[in-house]
């Protein structure tokens, strides 16, 4: 077995469960934030996940793909952009999850507040909007 797998595992065992308590409820409470964001947002609708750090979100745009592009390549707000990955690349079906993206919630509270109010900026300008 790997040597560096077994080093980790050791001391996760010795790491109280305090630490991972605050980790979990840590997590929650970005996931409770991003999702109520996300769903507050015109036209934009997330489930809520039970045990990832990320989620998938539909969005109000032509394509995610574009989008992700147009995020990276020409939008800013406030000299910053968000990054979400496209969706269809995680389905078997062809054209499934051409309007949804994968957003992870692994960053500090207020870094996710500045990447929701981003995103919902986003939305609004984006030329390939769907409503």
């Amino acid at each position: 077995s790997p040597a560096y797998g077994l080093i980790a595992a050791e001391g996760a065992l010795a790491t109280p469960q305090e630490y991972f308590t605050a980790v979990r409820d840590e997590y929650i409470k970005r996931r409770d934030f991003v999702i109520d964001a996300l769903n507050k947002m015109e036209g934009v609708m997330s489930p809520m996940p039970m045990g990832a750090f990320y989620t998938i979100a539909k969005l109000p745009v032509d394509d995610s793909d574009k989008f992700a592009q147009w995020l990276l390549e020409e939008f800013s707000y406030e000299n910053q952009t968000v990054m979400v990955a496209p969706a269809a690349g995680f389905y078997a079906t062809k054209g499934k999850g051409k309007d949804e993206v994968r957003i992870a919630y692994v960053l500090k509270i207020d870094d996710l507040k500045n990447a929701m109010k981003c995103l919902e900026v986003a939305l609004k300008q984006y030329p390939g909007r769907t409503i």
